[in-house]
């Protein structure tokens, strides 16, 4: 090892600014420089954000559908949106490269509507494994108006930054989904003697970001202040979707079709069958009487909704998809050389307990904790363990 010459250029120790010694040799600052490129280039070329290149490359609607189905069971009719949507989205990117471009394609924004523990976040985060462009989930209940206690509108952007390695022509072109968008609806049409500073605001702010403009965005997201550099991103080409709960939108939806909200008639006794068949009719009037002001309407064209979960459908949660609770806890188990088995019984007396507590299928996870509880415990002293519907008992 010569400490007066780089071990990989071979240049002499005054023919450089610095060498830096390793365990075997040294380096100059060109090779590291070169190094360092030659790293970024094979990074960029095997990511998996590079986009496609023509509309061959793209996977169908069908195709990511199918994609979901490997994830996400039921909600037919959001997977089908979903996947047009995000299809679409490529398409657009394609065609925003084509020079000779008669027609500008503007985004379809989408709005997914649906009770707690229904999907909607679960469909974001799997979309985004099959996705080779930027994608993040932001939480709308921490957004507040500026100058208030919380973050602005634009730290949405940030966590977009971000995930694309803060490569803003990346970023350009990602796909934000927008949390519990329902909790920043106006509370009620009448003015308040206190500002409502994480409601109308907050929507007002969000308005420029969903059209398309260029936007200030602090790099480490929070608050902005003025002596703050700021990354500018064009928002026209991200596709933003949103989810919420909008607990309360079936009785509005009620209301507008004239439907009785109150009573013994037959169509109240009938009411959840009819559940699904009421938000088969959502629309944005429904929404603005919510509480969303109709400039944010305007710029989600599409509204879609998640079916309640039924108990087939929660049994199935529970089983079919590759990553399915029942194979977490099996393989949890498997590490300890002890085999777990659910009967079918077991797990409909989980599916049941879960659907008592209202939890949707988010809940599935902590009744299965409960009822194994003891059994993790004493992980080890078992090698065999059978859950029937008789050998359980979930803790209340």
């Amino acid at each position: 090892m010569n400490s007066n010459q780089c071990s990989f250029c071979g240049r002499k120790r005054n023919e450089v600014q610095m060498l830096i010694s390793g365990q075997s040799g040294f380096i100059c600052e060109n090779c590291i420089e070169q190094a360092h490129v030659i790293v970024k280039d094979s990074v960029s070329k095997t990511g998996s954000s590079s986009p496609a290149e023509n509309i061959d490359e793209l996977k169908k609607p069908k195709e990511i559908k199918e994609f979901l189905n490997q994830y996400v069971i039921g909600q037919d009719q959001a997977k089908k949106q979903l996947s047009i949507a995000v299809y679409n989205h490529y398409k657009r990117l394609l065609h925003a490269k084509d020079e000779n471009r008669e027609v500008e394609l503007e985004k379809s924004n989408i709005i997914m509507i649906g009770e707690t523990g229904t999907g909607k976040t679960l469909l974001a985060k799997t979309i985004a494994r099959e996705l080779n462009v930027p994608f993040c989930i932001v939480d709308a209940t921490i957004l507040t108006e500026a100058g208030y206690v919380g973050e602005d509108v634009e730290s949405i952007l940030s966590r977009l930054l971000m995930v694309a390695d803060y490569d803003v022509e990346k970023a350009e072109r990602g796909i934000v989904f927008i949390d519990e968008i329902d909790k920043i609806a106006r509370k009620s049409d009448n003015p308040s003697l206190t500002r409502d500073v994480s409601g109308e605001g907050v929507q007002q702010g969000l308005l420029k970001l969903l059209e398309g403009s260029i936007v200030n965005v602090p790099p480490q997201g929070g608050r902005k202040h003025p002596d703050q550099k700021y990354i500018q991103v064009n928002t026209q080409n991200i596709l933003f979707i949103a989810g919420g709960a909008f607990d309360g939108i079936k009785e509005i939806i009620e209301r507008r079709m004239n439907k009785q909200a109150i009573g013994f008639s037959s169509e109240k006794i009938n009411k959840t069958d009819e559940e699904e068949y009421i938000l088969t009719h959502i629309n944005a009037i429904d929404l603005r009487t919510f509480g969303l002001i109709p400039e944010l309407l305007g710029r989600f064209p599409i509204i879609t909704y998640l079916d309640k979960l039924t108990k087939e459908t929660m049994v199935r949660i529970m089983k079919e998809p590759k990553n399915s609770i029942i194979n977490q806890f099996v393989e949890l188990f498997k590490m300890d050389g002890a085999n777990l088995v659910f009967t079918d019984g077991a797990i409909e007396k989980i599916v049941e307990e879960t659907i008592e507590k209202g939890l949707g299928a988010r809940g599935l996870r902590g009744t299965t904790e409960k009822v194994l509880e003891d059994y993790m415990f004493s992980i080890g002293e078992e090698k065999e363990i059978i859950l029937t519907e008789d050998n359980i008992f979930v803790k209340k």
